[in-house]
């Protein structure tokens, strides 16, 4: 019976019925030009028969789940396949709209724990003829990144091919984890970590000091109380939509910033617009924390759990200018980077963790509503297909990140590199963030406004 460790263990202790902790995504298909009527049911019967399961897929909290489930896995011997891998249909009339509802429908609701944390819905009924896949799997067996590597192992970019995995298979062999064994293992490894947090503070005043004396560097609990900050319930809004990835590389290149610099300062715009649309923009800027991988791309998402560090950002939402805020955005992303550059993945974790600790007290009744959030909103721009790519012979034509929300956090962005696009996903909360798809809309002018300020 594999023990879990803390950081994963975490995200089922904070779950509760307003707060589901899994990791999710909506992708599009094309079908294969010779598709018959009976495409996706037949892709769906082959696909019951790969019946050779990863670990990962296999995991549930071990019973009780109250109890023991927090901070073990078991692994289920008789998993059934049909329950995991579900197919549906949208009503009429089946547009975009209709997708996106059932999407926010099926992102609101837990995972059983009784259980292997995931689920598949392979989805027909588009008006255009196109298919869908929504999956989630919980946090604590994956985080965002490793997730959609997962799904990039079952893709190809053969149009012919016909033998790729269902998203529970892999690609690459299974690899046990190397586990530290005995006292002696033990105490090694604990030495070694010990050891390298007691340079944290030596490490980050050294980077630090330049940083507070040019007032540059940002904090935690320096963010306003904003319309996103405030309890959530249970409900979720899904929208989504992609852009050329070429109109952002363009921008980067004439400001001469880096592209998630272009895609942060694109969401900066896009809230500001949003908050003024709803007269709640504040007069201090938005702070948005970033996530970093940690993971060490050798050992691939097999290894599963979660190594994310959180960067916080100045989203520069007090400035009109969109040049203006995207050197605020730059400035504030190189003064966090110089921090993670000379420390540790272990005492980056530290400091990621002192940055998002407050999220911890968020269930305190009171808490949230008294104080100020450590951060406004995530966003999170996760590596994707550099290629076009296929699923037995359909064509992905997007991919949109669903991802988390907190007590204090109404609002996420996830992006993804898919081909030639950047396909935005946005996760808010029902009750918190009236007209959620208005965000797509600004989200469009921000862009405009960035090709046009860096002419």
């Amino acid at each position: 019976m594999p023990m879990m460790p803390v950081t994963d263990s975490m995200f089922l202790f904070i779950e509760t019925r307003e707060h589901p902790m899994h990791v999710g995504g909506l992708q599009l298909f094309s079908k294969p030009d010779a598709a018959g009527p009976d495409y996706l049911r037949d892709l769906r019967q082959d696909l019951l028969r790969n019946t050779s399961v990863r670990t990962l897929f296999r995991r549930r909290p071990a019973r009780p789940v109250n109890t023991l489930g927090y901070v073990a896995w078991a692994e289920d011997a008789e998993l059934e396949l049909d329950y995991h891998f579900r197919h549906s249909a949208l009503p009429q009339p089946g547009r975009i709209r209709e997708l996106l509802e059932l999407t926010s429908r099926w992102h609101s609701t837990l995972l059983d724990r009784h259980r292997p944390l995931w689920e598949v819905h392979l989805v027909e009924g588009l008006n255009d003829g196109r298919f869908a896949i929504y999956s989630k799997i919980h946090h604590a067996l994956l985080d965002g990144v490793s997730a959609l590597r997962q799904l990039q192992n079952t893709l190809s970019d053969d149009p012919d091919a016909r033998d790729c995995l269902p998203p529970w298979g892999s690609r690459t062999p299974q690899r046990a984890a190397r586990v530290p064994r005995g006292p002696i293992a033990l105490l090694h490894s604990a030495s070694s970590a010990a050891a390298q947090l007691t340079r944290v503070p030596q490490n980050a005043v050294k980077v630090a000091t330049e940083a507070f004396r040019a007032h540059t560097l940002t904090l935690p609990l320096q963010a306003p109380k904003t319309m996103f900050n405030v309890p959530i319930g249970g409900a979720r809004r899904f929208a989504a939509q992609s852009w050329p990835l070429d109109r952002v590389r363009a921008i980067a290149t004439a400001a001469k910033v880096s592209r998630n610099d272009v895609v942060l300062a694109m969401c900066a715009g896009a809230l500001r617009d949003y908050l003024i649309e709803h007269r709640a923009l504040p007069d201090a800027p938005l702070i948005a924390m970033v996530p970093v991988s940690l993971r060490n791309r050798s050992r691939g998402a097999d290894t599963g759990g979660n190594q994310i560090g959180a960067l916080l950002c100045n989203l520069g939402t007090d400035k009109a200018d969109p040049a203006e805020r995207l050197a605020v955005v730059t400035r504030s992303m190189a003064d966090g980077k110089r921090i993670f550059k000379e420390l540790s993945p272990l005492q980056v974790l530290l400091l990621s963790a002192l940055n998002v600790a407050p999220l911890g007290a968020s269930p305190v009744p009171g808490f949230v509503s008294s104080t100020r959030p450590p951060f406004n909103i995530v966003i999170s721009n996760v590596p994707g297909p550099r290629r076009q790519m296929y699923w037995n012979g359909a064509a992905l034509e997007g991919i949109y990140p669903a991802s988390v929300l907190l007590d204090g956090q109404a609002l996420n962005i996830t992006l993804t590199n898919n081909g030639g696009n950047l396909d935005f996903g946005i996760t808010g909360c029902r009750r918190s963030v009236p007209h959620l798809q208005r965000l797509l809309l600004h989200l469009d002018t921000a862009l405009t406004e960035l090709e046009c300020a860096v002419k």
